[in-house]
């Protein structure tokens, strides 16, 4: 099946998780500044260099914020609204869904839309968890809440509707893999998991045969990035790499939400 009219779909999503990478595992990590600035580089730095090299190829993207980093650097968010990328929903604070009482996941999610239609004056339209976990109560509230998509899954490499509760929804899943994340690859802290460090080219390797295989497939590509990692100067090439990479072929890159809408009639379709 053709996804789209538009060419092969590849999604590159960037989660601006900044201090909240720390912060949500200990609170007390706000009280160790060299903790603190491996965080800020996301904001200070790498988010800049992001958004330059998505204005160089002409692309416009997602990117999932923790309300509270978009409460504190409002002027880095009318930069990423100004340059035409989606925020999206990431969480207010960036804590573990699964250490939440239903009450603090709930507040979680009513905080972050708040947050987002203070600095875009609309409600966000995607979600994607912190840490890649979900509870009970969480896809019910995104039927709850009028969410149009969710990119959390890692079960398909192609699109899907989500049926919860035993009821179909509108609600396009946009699945990835942690393979398709940076932080595996680039995640490195004395106090995070993992403590990793690999070369940009095994990531760049790693994203252009999951290209490679998912477009002779005809499925969809979706990637997940960090702009404290990603937005590092050896690692923006890896980066534009797969996007010089992609560009030889008939792809789309876009915003998920401007995408999704193009996806979900097919999807609709393919379900009736």
């Amino acid at each position: 099946m053709h996804l789209t009219d538009r060419g092969f779909p590849l999604f590159l999503t960037f989660d601006l998780d900044a201090e909240t990478m720390w912060t949500a595992r200990d609170p007390a990590y706000a009280s160790r500044p060299i903790l603190m600035s491996q965080g800020a580089y996301g904001w200070k730095v790498g988010a800049d260099r992001v958004l330059a090299l998505l204005a160089r190829y002409g692309l416009k993207s997602t990117f999932f914020i923790p309300g509270l980093v978009i409460d504190q650097r409002p002027e880095l968010m009318q930069r990423i609204l100004e340059a035409g990328h989606e925020i999206a929903h990431h969480s207010y604070t960036h804590r573990w869904i699964l250490s939440l009482s239903p009450e603090q996941e709930r507040e979680e999610m009513e905080k972050g839309i708040e947050s987002i239609k203070r600095i875009t004056g609309r409600s966000p339209r995607g979600w994607r968890s912190p840490a890649a976990e979900i509870s009970p109560i969480t896809m019910p509230m995104l039927v709850e809440k009028g969410f149009d998509y969710s990119s959390n899954f890692f079960d398909d490499d192609s699109p899907y509707l989500h049926t919860v509760e035993g009821k179909p929804t509108k609600i396009v899943e946009l699945p990835f893999r942690w393979v398709l994340d940076d932080a595996p690859f680039f995640q490195y802290s004395i106090v995070l998991p993992g403590r990793t460090m690999q070369a940009p080219s095994a990531v760049l390797e790693a994203w252009t045969s999951e290209f490679d295989v998912l477009y002779a497939e005809r499925r969809m590509l979706v990637i997940a990035m960090h702009p404290e990692m990603i937005g590092q100067p050896s690692r923006i090439k890896a980066l534009e790499g797969l996007i010089e990479h992609a560009l030889k072929h008939d792809v789309w890159m876009g915003r998920c939400d401007e995408m999704v809408d193009a996806l979900r009639p097919k999807l609709e379709g393919a379900t009736a």
